[in-house]
């Protein structure tokens, strides 16, 4: 019998009345799952993104289940490129939606397991079943607002423009070298030009073409880059972002890690504790216990990847700019007399601890023992 089937059958006298729906999304179709917990599910597919049909598919299964129209309905989705636009409709039609963390849902085990968007859209019910049974199945998003999802978009821009700069560079650095040129200047930089004037003639036609043509989009990029950084500078100095400002008044953090912190972390999230903190941002421990099998596999890396790679390079500079912090005093007691292991492992410890550290500065002013303020903040 199949896990969907056990579900439903196993659930008539603890599930109310209502309609449980999963969604199973990919690029042209959309594959829809709909019970009410006890009759066999209904399946229908619809074009990516065509809401109308969303909704007659979920009046189609309340007359099938013979629930009333004003029945409630939970449904839930695996977080993917969509992002929440789905999940705010959503909720504006009233419906109890769940945005899941693809990671965290169970699978099969066996070297070769049967994978169909029709498997997939089952699995994802009976869990939904499972989760308003009460168990815990899952690990469930929480949604940015509009407004918080929007600003993000700035420094992830700026680190995909960052990216694109180097390989463009990369690029015309390759070609020139296949004439061996080797300029020992940064390329698209101030002196360029008069470089590229001076031995462009030994380029052949066709390559020397390929060249300008990469010139041309790194100036580009240098160029949006340049305006995104002026707009964000901007807004810093009119004061519109008073908690990247808080963040930046602490030694060895800049504007720009400050602003990633809070855009991605501190700025909408809310945390209860420490752990929630850690688990958000990958750092909580992985313990394998079983029978006599004692391991720690590390990290979980389950996070918030960007805030997590910037922490550890914070907590680089943080002990090189904070010597004298409660932090940097820890990591030299525990780890600084290791090898390259044991401190590459320390400084995971460490970044933890900072994050916790920054969490409560900015929550409740509470400065990380025996960290310095930058001369203009003190």
């Amino acid at each position: 019998m199949s896990s969907i089937h056990t579900v439903l059958q196993g659930e008539d006298t603890q599930l109310p009345a209502e309609l449980y729906m999963s969604f199973e999304l990919s690029d042209k179709k959309w594959q829809l799952t709909l019970s009410d917990g006890r009759k066999a599910p209904s399946r229908y597919a619809v074009n990516a993104g065509d809401t109308a049909a969303v909704a007659q598919c979920i009046v189609k299964a309340k007359e099938r289940c013979k629930l009333q129209a004003h029945a409630k309905v939970h449904s839930c989705y695996e977080a993917g490129r969509d992002g929440w636009w789905l999940h705010r409709w959503l909720v504006d039609q009233g419906i109890d939606n769940l945005v899941v963390d693809s990671a965290s849902i169970e699978v099969n085990r066996h070297a070769r397991r049967v994978k169909t968007d029709r498997l997939d859209g089952d699995k994802l019910l009976s869990m939904l079943l499972r989760h308003h049974a009460g168990e815990r199945v899952w690990s469930v998003l929480h949604e940015p607002s509009a407004e918080d999802e929007d600003v993000r978009r700035v420094h992830r821009e700026l680190a995909r423009l960052s990216k694109e700069q180097i390989a463009h560079s990369n690029r015309i650095s390759s070609l020139l070298v296949l004439h061996n040129l080797r300029p020992r200047i940064t390329i698209g930089g101030r002196d360029w030009a008069r470089w590229w004037a001076d031995h462009a003639e030994q380029v052949p036609p066709t390559l020397r073409a390929e060249i300008e043509r990469e010139c041309a989009r790194l100036a580009l990029v240098k160029q949006q880059v340049k305006a995104l950084e002026a707009e964000r500078r901007q807004e810093l100095a009119d004061g519109k972002e008073p908690l990247v400002a808080q963040l930046s008044q602490l030694s060895a953090i800049g504007p720009k890690g400050a602003w990633l912190l809070v855009k991605e972390l501190f700025g909408w999230r809310r945390f209860a504790n420490r752990r929630e903190l850690a688990g958000c941002l990958g750092l909580a421990p992985t313990p394998y216990a079983s029978g006599d099998s004692q391991l720690e596999q590390g990290i979980s890396k389950a996070g918030n990847k960007r805030a997590r790679t910037l922490l550890v390079e914070l907590s680089w500079s943080w002990l090189r700019l904070q010597p004298d912090s409660a932090l940097s005093q820890w990591f030299n007691r525990r780890f600084a007399s290791g090898g390259k292991r044991m401190r590459r492992v320390g400084i995971v410890a460490l970044a933890r601890r900072l994050a916790i550290s920054l969490w409560r500065y900015l929550e409740h002013g509470e400065i990380p023992g025996g960290a310095a303020l930058k001369p203009s903040a003190a």
